[in-house]
């Protein structure tokens, strides 16, 4: 008996241990991108720590370099790219091997057009603007300047990120700029009578829906590796319910990672579990599916049920306004929803509140 029992545990410790190598060379490698260091790109990093998602196994890649995300996703270096919404008519132009898979979270506020003092819609004309071309910023004072009646060729246009045009915004050499926290505290502290002409947490923003983050993926990705790419859809939404459940936790995790102060975090996603007004605003899964028309009712903010694809096009108008692209392309090629059906069809739901 001490035998047969002997070669019962040798054989119960072999077949455990079997088990664990097969686990483990069965986790599909999935090449995630971020464009820049920002806490709403980086849930995946949740479902990676606290093990929401055991069968992938991610190798994350942080750009700081949005372009250069794209072409790495579009040669199929990334599978899965998070990144702002800005760029999906231009690979429809482009016919590149991208997809936009999935809106994640508007901009709730955190992205401002700051004038400097005595600068009005009356007199801008003329005057030196600031935004970084080929992103929201571009389109931000595209929308700006539209509000007010002035022409985007009736001022001069400088391509400076947020943190370079801090020094001429001070000094006088422009009349607006393109801003984000914490440039605009900066700025409105020490330039008495500059002020913010708009935001994106404005209700005729937020409305457009195009001051969006979303989901790429490569579209090899998607076709070859169908289920892993469901799979990754899902433990992202999977993170944010934990986000939603453990808030204080997650921000540090994040801060972590991001090399962030835990306050700039909340800063940006919040510590409700939701948002942060003046920050982001966090689409469930819910949410998200009802923009792809997966899901009956509307989204946040006034965009209508199954609006993904007006969306870009109405970006793709306002890139031809700005000079950066020549005509009005068909943006359906870049928007890809199936995944999303298909988790919806599977049942996968989810729909949170701030706590």
């Amino acid at each position: 008996m001490k035998i047969e029992g002997l070669i019962a545990r040798i054989m119960a410790g072999f077949a455990l241990a079997v088990s664990v190598v097969v686990g483990a060379t069965a986790a599909e490698k999935v090449n995630v991108g971020i464009c820049v260091s920002w806490p709403g790109y980086a849930m995946l990093k949740v479902a990676e720590e606290k093990g929401l998602s055991p069968d992938l196994e991610y190798n994350f890649t942080l750009f700081e370099d949005p372009i250069g995300g794209h072409l790495a996703t579009a040669a199929g270096q990334i599978d899965v790219y998070m990144c702002t919404g800005d760029y999906t008519p231009l690979i429809a132009e482009r016919g590149t091997d991208v997809v936009n898979v999935a809106f994640t979270n508007p901009s709730y506020g955190v992205d401002h057009i700051i004038f400097s003092p005595g600068v009005t819609a009356e007199n801008i004309k003329g005057q030196k603007v600031a935004a970084p071309q080929a992103y929201i910023g571009h389109l931000l004072m595209g929308l700006m300047l539209d509000s007010i009646n002035v022409d985007v060729g009736d001022v001069e246009w400088v391509n400076l990120n947020s943190d370079e045009a801090v020094g001429p915004m001070m000094s006088g050499d422009l009349a607006a700029a393109y801003l984000y926290e914490p440039w605009i505290s900066k700025v409105l502290a020490n330039r008495e009578g500059a002020y913010s002409a708009i935001n994106t947490g404005d209700p005729a923003m937020l409305k457009t829906g195009i001051f969006m983050d979303v989901i790429y993926m490569n579209k090899n990705f998607v076709k070859d590796r169908r289920q892993v790419a469901l799979d990754v859809m899902k433990a992202r939404w999977d993170s944010v319910q934990y986000w939603h459940d453990n808030t204080e936790e997650v921000n540090q995790l994040l801060a972590d990672y991001l090399q962030w102060p835990v306050e700039d975090i909340g800063f940006v996603i919040g510590t409700n579990g939701k948002f942060f007004e003046g920050g982001i605003y966090m689409y469930d899964f819910d949410e998200t599916a009802r923009v792809c028309g997966a899901l009956d009712g509307d989204p946040p903010f006034g965009l209508g049920n199954g609006s993904m694809v007006d969306v870009v096009t109405f970006i793709n108008e306002w890139w031809v306004k700005l000079g950066l692209m020549k005509e009005i392309v068909d943006s359906s090629s870049a928007v890809d929803c199936s995944l999303v059906k298909d988790l919806i069809a599977s049942g996968y739901r989810q729909s949170i509140s701030a706590n």
